[in-house]
C-alpha cells in the first residue's frame, strides 16, 4: 500500500481544515433561526467566516486539533501493523506542516512530544470486515468539548430534573442534563453522541462512535429515533445558545446508540462535540492505499442565510456598543464597560494557559503585564524560512481551567482584561470587580478569524512548556470579543446558566412512560 501514508495525510489535512457538508448545513440552519444583531447571530456569522477562511487557507479550523481518533475497517489479511506505522508518520508530518497542533503531553512530566505521538496517541481502532476495501474515519475532538463529556450511573438525582430512573425517561433526563452542564464551555452550539449501556469504558466508546454518524441520518431503532428527535427539540428550548451567549439554538445534532449491560450497572455516557465538528472519512483501495472516494459528501439543502445576519462581530452595532481599546488599558476605561459590549482590541496581548498560570503564581512575569491582556490561547505556530514565527491558528481555549489562579494573577500583575471562552467563576468575578478588569469572550473555535487579527509575533517565553503552553507576545489589530463578565459584578454566563436551569425544570415530568 505505497499510497496509504499520503492518503492519511490528505485525510488529516481535510479533517482539520474543512468541515463536511452535513456539519455546515447544521450551522447554516442555526444561523437562520437566530435573530439578526443578537450575540448568538453575531457569533454564528463569525463562525461562518472562520469556516470559509480555514478552507481557503488550508489551515486548522480550531487551534485545538484535539486527540486524533481513527476508526478503521479492513479486509482480512491487511497488515494493520504497517498501517499503524504509516498513520504515525502521517500524524508527525501533519504536525510539522501546521495542520495539527502538537498536543501529545507526557502525563507525569508535562513534556510535549512535539509531533503528536506518544503512548496512547493517536487512538486507532481496527475492525475486520468482508468487503474488499478499506474504510478510514477520523475525528479531531478538542479538549474543550472533551472536558464536557459526562457519564451517569442510573438511578441518580439530577439538578433541575430530580430522580432519573433506570428507564427511557431516566435516559432522557441524563441527556438533557448533559447539554445543560456543557453551557458555552464546549463551544456550543454543539453535537452529542450518547451511549446507553455497556461498562464505563465501552459506554464512552459507543457514545463517541455515534459522532461518526451523518448529522441528517435517522436512527434504525424507532425508540431511539424518537428520543433523538425529542432531545433536539427540548435542548433547544434551554436558551443556552452559541458560546453560551443565549439564543434559540444550543444543540446541532443528537445521535444515540445502545448496547447490552450487566444487571448491576446502567450507564448513560455522553460525548459532547463543539460546533467545529471535525470528522471526515475515506474509502481506500486495499492494494495501493489510494483514496477511491470520500465519505460525508452529502447533506440536505439549506436556503441561503438572509443578508441581515451575515455581519460578524466587527461593524455590527445594532443594539450593541462597540468600544475600541489599545493596550495598555487603564482602570477608568475598564470601569466604563458593561456586559454585552463588543470590544475591539489593538496592541500587544500575551497568551497564557495552564502551565503559565501555575508558574506566575510563584514567579515574576518576564514582561510587564500592568494594564495588559492575557489571552487563554494555545496557538498553532510555525517558523518560516527566515526563522520568524508565524501564527497559523489562534482561537481561545476554555477559561474555567484557570479559575484556581486567575484572581491572584489579576491582583498580582495588574491585568485589565482576560480573553477566553466559556466564562469563569465567582472568584474571578470578584477579582474583576475589586481590581477593575473584565472578561472578554472570544468566539471559540474561530482560530482563523483571530489569527487574521494578529499582525506580528513580538517574542515568546517558556517555549520549554511546549508551543501551546508557551507565553506568546502577539501584536493584534481589530481583535473583537464580547464583554461577558464586567468590573461591576455582572456575568452573562451566570445569568444564562440560571435561566437555563429554570427552563430545564420544565422537563422534570415523565415523557416516555
Amino acid at each position: 500500500m505505497r499510497a496509504f501514508k499520503e492518503s492519511m495525510l490528505k485525510l488529516i489535512t481535510e479533517t482539520s481544515t474543512n468541515l463536511p457538508p452535513d456539519v455546515r448545513a447544521a450551522i447554516q440552519r442555526a444561523k437562520m433561526r437566530e435573530n439578526a444583531g443578537t450575540r448568538a447571530a453575531l457569533a454564528l456569522s463569525t463562525i461562518s467566516d472562520n469556516i470559509r477562511m480555514a478552507e481557503e487557507n488550508v489551515s486548522p479550523i480550531c487551534q485545538d486539533t484535539g486527540m486524533p481518533t481513527f476508526e478503521i475497517r479492513v479486509p482480512v489479511g491487511v497488515n494493520q501493523i504497517r498501517m499503524k506505522e504509516a498513520i504515525h508518520e502521517a500524524i508527525a508530518e501533519a504536525t510539522r506542516l501546521g495542520k495539527l497542533r502538537p498536543n501529545s503531553v507526557d502525563s507525569l512530566t508535562g513534556k510535549n512530544s512535539g509531533d503528536n505521538l506518544g503512548p496512547g496517541i493517536p487512538v486507532i481502532h481496527f475492525e475486520q470486515w468482508e468487503k474488499d476495501e478499506i474504510e478510514v474515519r477520523l475525528i479531531l475532538k478538542g479538549g474543550g468539548c472533551e472536558n464536557k463529556n459526562i457519564q451517569y450511573s442510573l438511578p441518580c438525582e439530577l439538578e433541575g430534573l430530580g430522580r432519573a430512573g433506570r428507564d427511557l425517561d431516566g435516559i432522557r433526563k441524563c441527556i438533557l442534563h448533559a447539554v445543560y452542564q456543557a453551557q458555552g464551555q464546549g463551544c456550543s452550539a454543539g453535537f452529542i453522541g450518547v451511549g446507553i449501556g455497556g461498562d464505563r469504558t465501552t459506554g464512552y466508546q459507543l457514545a463517541k462512535e455515534q459522532l461518526f454518524r451523518p448529522v441528517h441520518d435517522v436512527n434504525p431503532n424507532p425508540e431511539l429515533a424518537k428520543l433523538e428527535a425529542y432531545i433536539m427539540e427540548a435542548a433547544n428550548q434551554l436558551g443556552i445558545g452559541t458560546m453560551g451567549f443565549g439564543g434559540a439554538v444550543t444543540l446541532l445534532g443528537c445521535k444515540i446508540g445502545a448496547i447490552n449491560r450487566i444487571p448491576a450497572s446502567f450507564f448513560v455516557s455522553v460525548a459532547y462535540n463543539c460546533w467545529a465538528f471535525r470528522r471526515q472519512g475515506v474509502v481506500l483501495d486495499p492494494d495501493t492505499g489510494e483514496i477511491k472516494r470520500w465519505l460525508y459528501t452529502d447533506a440536505p439543502e439549506v436556503e441561503d442565510t438572509p443578508a441581515s445576519t451575515t455581519t460578524g462581530l466587527v461593524g455590527e452595532k445594532k443594539g450593541n456598543r462597540e468600544i475600541t481599546l489599545t493596550t495598555p488599558i487603564t482602570e477608568e476605561q475598564i470601569r466604563q464597560l458593561r456586559v454585552g459590549d463588543i470590544v475591539i482590541l489593538n496592541g500587544l496581548i500575551h497568551t497564557g494557559r495552564d502551565a503559565l498560570h501555575k508558574y506566575l503564581i510563584d514567579h515574576d512575569s518576564p514582561v510587564d503585564l500592568n494594564g495588559g491582556v492575557i489571552y487563554h490561547c494555545g496557538p498553532v505556530m510555525l517558523k518560516d524560512k527566515d526563522g520568524t514565527w508565524e501564527v497559523k491558528a489562534a482561537g481561545p481555549t476554555t477559561s474555567i481551567r484557570e479559575e484556581p489562579y486567575q484572581a491572584d494573577i489579576i491582583r498580582k500583575f495588574g491585568i485589565r482584561a482576560v480573553i477566553g471562552k466559556g466564562g469563569m467563576g465567582e472568584k474571578t468575578l470578584a477579582a474583576l470587580k475589586e481590581h477593575g478588569a473584565v472578561y472578554l469572550n472570544a468566539i471559540g473555535g474561530a482560530a482563523q478569524y483571530y489569527a487574521d487579527c494578529i499582525t506580528g509575533v513580538e517574542g515568546v517565553d517558556f517555549l520549554e512548556f511546549g508551543i501551546p503552553e508557551a507565553m506568546w507576545h502577539l501584536r493584534v489589530q481589530n481583535f473583537a470579543a464580547i464583554v461577558t463578565m464586567d468590573a461591576h459584578g455582572n456575568s452573562l454566563h451566570k445569568d444564562v446558566e440560571k435561566s437555563a436551569l429554570e427552563k430545564l425544570a420544565q422537563f422534570k415530568d415523565p415523557v416516555f412512560v
